[in-house]
């Protein structure tokens, strides 16, 4: 049987979690998007200033909803 080291690996790493925001700047191409904690991080990808997008690993995946964000914590 032959296995893939690397393969195996990976799944003992968590994935990145994929995070909410509010894209506030957009320079040389990476966004600032603005958390709903008060943090900030930065990511690549297509966006607007003032749109919600979901993001992880510094990667913009998409629009997010404009709903109203409640935290929680735990």
């Amino acid at each position: 049987m032959s296995t893939n080291a690397y393969a195996l690996f990976r799944t003992l790493l968590k994935e990145p979690p994929l995070q909410i925001g509010t894209v506030t700047l957009i320079e040389n191409g990476e966004a600032t998007i603005e958390l709903p904690g008060g943090g900030f991080t930065r990511a690549r990808g297509d966006a607007t200033v003032g749109q919600k997008v979901f993001a992880r690993n510094r990667v913009i995946e998409g629009a997010a909803p404009a709903l109203p964000i409640v935290l929680i914590e735990v």
